[in-house]
């Protein structure tokens, strides 16, 4: 018990001078890279306090190896763009244009339904509001709302812009990638029957449908693959 409170104490101040020169980031805002690094220096720190077989200084050595890797390579990121991308990756545009970027969904692993949940989560509840969604290296989805959806500054109620913006109205996911959501379809007030002779005056199959919501006011929108 005594040595290996011993050993914490001493690997605590050890992982505590290498997170200091390697530099803070919030969780939300890690690379792949930093996410990896962060895990083995853990994993290591972790070892050396347990186990009582392996000499403590086998496992200090290991992190600062590590520390080293980790702060060569942030030099080497800072300094170059080409490097830069190659460790942290580059954006991803996933929706522009009123449409989504579907080879970018696929090569990032992720589908409409988490592109929506990214959106709602920075405030925009309406995929017509949308102009486009980034995915960033960190993993974050950055969104910009096209130009009538932003929200009214003071010098908009000075000009009296405030007139004309509309009442957000909140839109049901009826389809998402040619699957029907029939609790949605039920809060939409909708029944399968109505969708059909929708999807019958497109002249579209559900299959082909990428997402397809409805709002409050009936107003359907429709993004085919």
């Amino acid at each position: 018990m005594i040595k290996i409170a011993i050993r914490a104490i001493i690997m605590f101040f050890v992982l505590f001078i290498i997170v200091k020169i390697l530099g803070k980031k919030q969780i939300k805002n890690l690379t792949l890279y930093d996410y990896i690094l962060s895990i083995t220096l853990g994993s290591i720190t972790a070892d050396s306090i347990i186990s009582l077989d392996t000499p403590i200084y086998d496992g200090i050595i290991a992190l600062i190896v590590f520390a080293i890797i980790g702060y060569v390579a942030s030099l080497l990121s800072y300094h170059s763009h080409t490097v830069e991308e190659i460790m942290d990756g580059e954006p991803l545009i996933l929706f522009e244009n009123n449409n989504f970027n579907y080879q970018n969904l696929d090569k990032a692993k992720l589908s409409v339904t988490k592109v929506l949940e990214g959106c709602r989560l920075k405030g925009c509840f309406d995929i017509n509001e949308l102009e486009s969604a980034i995915l960033e290296p960190s993993g974050d989805i950055s969104i910009l709302l096209k130009e009538k959806a932003k929200p009214v500054t003071g010098k908009d109620l000075k000009n009296n812009i405030q007139k004309n913006n509309k009442k957000q109205s909140l839109n049901y996911i009826i389809v998402v990638d040619g699957a029907i959501n029939e609790e949605e379809l039920k809060k939409a007030k909708k029944t399968k029957s109505w969708l059909n002779n929708y999807l019958k005056s497109k002249k579209i199959t559900i299959e082909k449908i990428s997402l397809l919501t409805v709002n409050k006011n009936n107003k359907v929108t429709l993004y085919c693959k």
